[in-house]
């Protein structure tokens, strides 16, 4: 962790697609063991943002440092293995796997056995996947899919999805976890079990999150700080109470919702 007690900080972040610049130096941090939403209009650039934070994208200029190193276009695997997880807007299981081998997936980059001790399957190996199955039935609990472990990932009801999508994520024992729009597509009980998640993850846990979120009810609810985006640029961040009253906001995104 950084000595100001920010675990991700991001200075001057731009990133252009040819002539779009599609986020424009954007600073941004998330403090350690918080809630921070970031919310904007449709293309503000918040998925990009979290692209450029994850390594799916390399920033046109800027710094991102996680946890007091950078990670400034470090590969997904990397910025994995660091310490940070994500879901993704549109839901990317492994659709033809099970729900229990989804989430031991997400345990790859924490696993130490090695391809000879893989095919003979050594004490050790047996001992590990052991481990990795006994975890992953613990976090399947814990984000609210105590049943169905072995039923196929396609099968699951679309919030369920969700939250398998989360302990995968989860499997990788991260610092920091990303959710882009967690709640899309779930019911008001549904969106408020996962407010509910998110903040036991940061209590009981120590994680990080940070999140993209529509829902303004989720985002008021939960944030500790929110910062928000319109056309690639960062127009306010504060608390929720301080962007709730920002003229700025108002205009580019809450509207009504305000």
């Amino acid at each position: 962790m950084s000595t100001n007690g920010n675990v991700l900080e991001a200075t001057g972040v731009t990133k252009r697609f040819g002539g779009l610049v599609a986020v424009n130096d954007v600073d941004f941090e998330v403090p350690h063991k918080s809630i921070v939403a970031i919310i904007g209009p449709n293309g503000a650039g918040k998925t990009t943002f979290f692209n450029c934070m994850t390594g799916l994208y390399k920033p046109t200029t800027g710094k991102v440092m996680f946890d007091g190193a950078d990670i400034t276009a470090k590969a997904p695997h990397i910025v994995t293995q660091a310490g940070i997880a994500r879901t993704f807007q549109n839901i990317k299981l492994f659709r033809t796997m099970t729900v229990l081998e989804n989430v031991m997936v997400g345990h790859h980059c924490r696993m130490r056995a090695r391809i000879t001790g893989s095919v003979i399957r050594t004490p050790f190996v047996r001992r590990e996947e052991r481990q990795t199955e006994e975890h992953s039935r613990e976090l399947l609990n814990l984000v609210g899919i105590p049943r169905r472990h072995q039923d196929l990932a396609a099968s699951l009801p679309y919030g369920d999805q969700r939250r398998l999508e989360i302990a995968r994520a989860l499997g990788s024992d991260p610092k920091l976890l990303l959710l882009d729009e967690p709640t899309a597509g779930m019911n008001p009980q549904e969106s408020e079990e996962l407010r509910t998640l998110m903040d036991k993850l940061r209590t009981e846990r120590d994680i990080s999150l940070l999140l993209i979120e529509h829902d303004m009810k989720v985002v008021m609810n939960v944030s500790d700080h929110i910062t928000v985006l319109d056309g690639g640029e960062k127009i306010a961040a504060g608390s929720p109470q301080e962007v709730r009253e920002n003229p700025r906001v108002i205009e580019a995104y809450l509207g009504s919702q305000a």
